[in-house]
């Protein structure tokens, strides 16, 4: 099964480089997003609070997440699925797509908290806190939009379903991410946040897990 995710992450890379505008999209989106934050506090002199701050990034990256994520089943066609149904085992293609977003957003997540910070000032008191969070944020949302997107692929209206399906899991995981980084903010040591990190780190692993138990199914019908 190795072997499948490797060749499957590697479809996953070429696809997306001779798409490259999907990639350049996230980013126009991901800066645009932010210079309206500017223009709605900094611009107008208006200070920000690292609470608000720190919200408001999540919310970018929670948004950003669907957008980049959601497409992941959408452009896939029928006869490409039945083509992978005949050579791989549903659980490489699950893991192989969990894997290729996770790498996808821990990069625009880096990208982005480097952006944000740099135009709207950056409150952050324990940055590795702060970008331990990131990477288990990135990795949770990949992994739970990955399977919610596998899900709502099998329907219509594949876009609506997916918000609908995937806000009620995403916010347990959101609100703990908060936690984690406002910890971060107020420049607490990772060694005395390692029960949020834990449970961040056991959130992913089990979403994981249950990307590939529960997707076969999917996959059958």
């Amino acid at each position: 099964m190795l072997q499948e995710i490797k060749v499957l992450f590697q479809k996953e890379l070429q696809l997306e480089w001779r798409q490259k505008y999907a990639v350049h999209g996230l980013l126009l989106y991901l800066a645009s997003t932010i210079f309206v934050c500017y223009l709605s506090f900094k611009a107008k002199q208006e200070s920000i609070s690292p609470i608000t701050w720190n919200v408001l990034f999540w919310v970018i990256l929670l948004f950003i997440a669907i957008n980049a994520i959601g497409k992941s089943f959408t452009q896939e066609s029928s006869q490409r699925g039945i083509f992978y149904y005949t050579l791989v085992k549903p659980e490489s293609v699950i893991y192989s797509k969990i894997l290729y977003n996770s790498i996808l957003m821990t990069g625009i997540s880096l990208v982005g908290i480097f952006v944000y910070s740099w135009v709207m000032g950056n409150p952050v008191g324990n940055m590795s806190l702060y970008v331990i969070a990131l990477i288990l944020g990135s990795i949770g949302f990949a992994s739970t939009l990955s399977l919610v997107g596998g899900i709502a692929a099998q329907a219509e209206n594949t876009s609506t379903l997916m918000a609908v399906l995937s806000f009620p899991i995403i916010i347990p995981l959101l609100l703990f991410l908060l936690k984690l980084s406002k910890s971060a903010l107020d420049g607490i040591s990772i060694a005395e946040n390692w029960d949020e990190i834990a449970v961040l780190a056991s959130l992913d692993v089990i979403v994981i897990v249950l990307s590939g138990i529960l997707f076969p199914y999917i996959w059958r019908h």
